[in-house]
């Protein structure tokens, strides 16, 4: 069982990434997927939600706008869509999995960069 995320990189400021949150072991469409991110000397913070009923999602006030979270079940997968970034974006990103019933499983994380 794991999530394995992908898609971080160097970047400008005002570019786009999508990070792809991929699961094996087990089913995603019974998890919510969260995206969290943990800036240099900070606190990890959750960006982003794609539930499991419906795909809604949620969002941190600092990345509405900007970022899309969505999911592909059948592919097992999870997306996170960044646009505009700005250097203020720059973290570690990792995807994690919960259930109803307390399953949690986390992403090693995959960094993102935001510099001129």
């Amino acid at each position: 069982v794991q999530l394995v995320e992908s898609g971080g990189g160097l970047v400008q400021p005002g570019a786009s990434l999508r990070l792809s949150c991929v699961a094996s072991g087990f089913s995603i469409s019974t998890y919510d997927i969260n995206w969290y991110r943990q800036p240099p000397g900070k606190e990890r913070e959750l960006v982003a939600v794609v539930t499991r009923a419906g795909g809604d999602t949620n969002y941190a006030e600092s990345v509405k706008g900007r970022f899309t979270a969505s999911r592909d079940n059948g592919k097992n997968t999870a997306y996170l869509q960044m646009n505009s970034l700005a250097p203020e974006d720059t973290a570690v990103y990792c995807c994690r999995a919960t259930s109803l019933w307390g399953t949690d499983y986390w992403g090693q994380g995959t960094q993102v960069t935001v510099s001129s």
